[in-house]
């Protein structure tokens, strides 16, 4: 892994403390911007959970389900995750800085894993990267053949942790609506 990819891996959390702060410290929610961010954020909370029911971390190459349309359904559930964020607060500065985080860091980490998946898979790899987009999905699922044809799981959801990401979104919005009552 190259220093710059590492640095991305570890400061990807560590920063998103900081990061919240800062979006909730510009956020001017109202209760109408709340529940719109809400509804988008459960899709990417949905792409997310969908996703995670799939994914066998550090065993195969996913490549069916969300995978067949893009080989990050995780992050691209993240950025929807961070749009319905960046509605709830209604302002600009929180979606720039939303936007931003993301750009940088998950482009870093997305190319990063790439490399790792490449390394691990080879020609497989490739035959799946040629079919399947990095981030923007594809209209109709690409028809890989290989390593893993999974179907939906329930417990691959709760083995990855998915959980933690609702769990986060709706402490936000609580929190959100907690500054909407305060103002």
């Amino acid at each position: 892994m190259s220093a710059s990819g590492s640095f991305f891996v570890r400061w990807r959390v560590r920063l998103g403390y900081p990061l919240a702060i800062a979006v909730l410290l510009f956020a001017r929610p109202t209760l109408s911007s709340i529940l719109l961010g809400a509804l988008v954020g459960l899709i990417g909370l949905g792409l997310r959970a969908y996703a995670a029911s799939y994914l066998r971390k550090q065993e195969v190459l996913t490549v069916t389900g969300p995978y067949a349309y893009t080989r990050n359904p995780l992050y691209l559930g993240s950025a929807i995750l961070a749009l319905g964020t960046g509605i709830a607060t209604r302002s600009w500065i929180s979606a720039l800085l939303l936007l931003v985080y993301f750009a940088i860091f998950y482009f870093a980490v997305m190319r990063r894993e790439e490399r790792e998946l490449h390394v691990r898979h080879g020609a497989f790899f490739e035959e799946y990267a040629r079919a399947v987009p990095l981030f923007i999905p594809r209209v109709t699922a690409a028809k890989i053949s290989g390593e893993f044809a999974g179907s939906f799981c329930f417990a691959q959801y709760k083995r990855n942790h998915e959980w933690q990401a609702a769990v986060g979104f709706l402490f936000l919005l609580g929190v959100l609506l907690l500054i909407w009552r305060l103002h």
